[in-house]
């Protein structure tokens, strides 16, 4: 019987993702369409919350948005979603990302995060292999344009990094693995 509950938990985890972290176009095109578009939106909301991050990003060698949305069910926390990787001097690279963690929480949360590397070899170091790992606290409440998210700036080995919460009702604490990869499809 308690595999059977783990089992379906599961299920009802991977579709909450699928639907979450989609891009929203049928077409390689529209995907790439949509992925520009949320990260516009994303850039402008930080822009307003941050007004120093948009020098910082002029500033860069690059930068990256993500959307994801991240499920924590009591000991497990799953996420999902997708982005796309700017340079200041390259063509956008299309990326996707997932991740797993352990630890006490409770909730599901939709947000966006912006990445600024602050120097070359680490914006190629992400590209090429994406893995960021590390423990993670926050809570969140939000819906629409009401409620309040703790997220904020962290800087970690010449990234900055910020996050915005869209969506969500979430109380954790966790330790995750995350990997980000290019998109194949879209690149």
């Amino acid at each position: 019987m308690k595999q059977v509950k783990i089992g379906l938990c599961s299920l009802v985890i991977t579709l909450i993702l699928s639907g979450c972290a989609t891009t929203g176009g049928a077409t390689p095109e529209g995907k790439r369409q949509a992925i520009l578009s949320m990260k516009n939106e994303t850039l402008s909301a930080l822009y307003k919350v941050r007004p120093g991050a948009r020098a910082q990003i002029a500033a860069a060698p690059g930068y990256a948005v993500f959307s994801n949305a991240n499920v924590n069910v009591i000991f497990a926390s799953f996420g999902g979603g997708y982005g796309v990787v700017s340079g200041n001097k390259t063509k956008p690279v299309f990326m996707k990302m997932g991740e797993l963690g352990i630890g006490l929480g409770l909730g599901v949360k939709d947000f966006r995060a912006v990445f600024i590397f602050h120097d070359q070899a680490t914006l190629t170091k992400f590209i090429d292999s994406g893995w960021e790992f590390g423990a993670h606290a926050d809570a969140a409440a939000k819906a629409s344009d009401k409620g309040a998210a703790v997220g904020g700036e962290v800087l970690l080995g010449g990234i900055t990094i910020y996050q915005l919460t869209e969506s969500g009702l979430a109380l954790q604490a966790t330790v995750k693995g995350t990997k980000y990869w290019k998109d194949d499809e879209l690149n």
